[in-house]
């Protein structure tokens, strides 16, 4: 049995990777393809990405019982890829995890079957959209348009618009998900 494909999704706040993938997996991802959870330490609400949510002491106790294969720090909160995808990889099942831009290197060097995928949206739209869920201030939300151009697009990047139509954008995932899952399977 080989090893199965990662698809880390990346993209800067506000370019909605979460709707994205909130899509992908209502509207028919693939037998064979697994959606993973992070584990954050950001409380669980309507409207936010189905994760694990964790104390900060929680997920310290787990990262130092090297329970997570991969995790990071972004915007004051700790996030984490679960051992488990390790294993579903060795199984030979792919996985489509929400990853981050900053511990992309790690995540490339933790799994050498990774696929970079990349939503990304203009400007304008990403400041209008983190205006509306209320989180940034005006001077954050500045800060992070500022940064988009920080993080150049890897080479072989699946690369999905999302200034429209969600449909559009969850549409482009799952057609290049379920052709390089059919190549694999083929």
């Amino acid at each position: 049995m080989s090893a199965g494909c990662l698809y880390y999704v990346m993209g800067p706040s506000g370019v909605g990777k979460d709707s994205v993938l909130a899509w992908v997996r209502e509207h028919g991802v693939p037998h064979g393809v697994l959606c993973a959870h992070r584990y954050i330490t950001r409380p669980a609400h309507a409207g936010s990405e189905n994760h694990v949510a964790l104390s900060d002491a929680e997920f310290q106790s787990r990262e130092q019982r090297g329970l997570f294969a991969l995790t990071w720090e972004a915007h004051g909160l700790h996030y984490g890829i679960g051992n488990e995808v390790g294993h579903w990889l060795a199984r030979g099942a792919d996985v489509l995890v929400n990853g981050s831009r900053g511990a992309f290197a790690l995540a490339c060097e933790r799994f050498p079957s990774l696929r970079p995928v990349l939503i990304t949206a203009s400007p304008d739209v990403i400041a209008k959209r983190l205006a509306a869920r209320g989180r940034e201030s005006e001077a954050e939300i500045a800060a992070r348009i500022a940064r988009l151009s920080a993080y150049p697009v890897p080479p072989d990047s699946v690369v999905i618009h999302n200034d429209g139509c969600l449909a559009e954008a969850g549409a482009s995932l799952l057609q290049a998900i379920r052709a390089a899952h059919l190549r694999r399977a083929g």
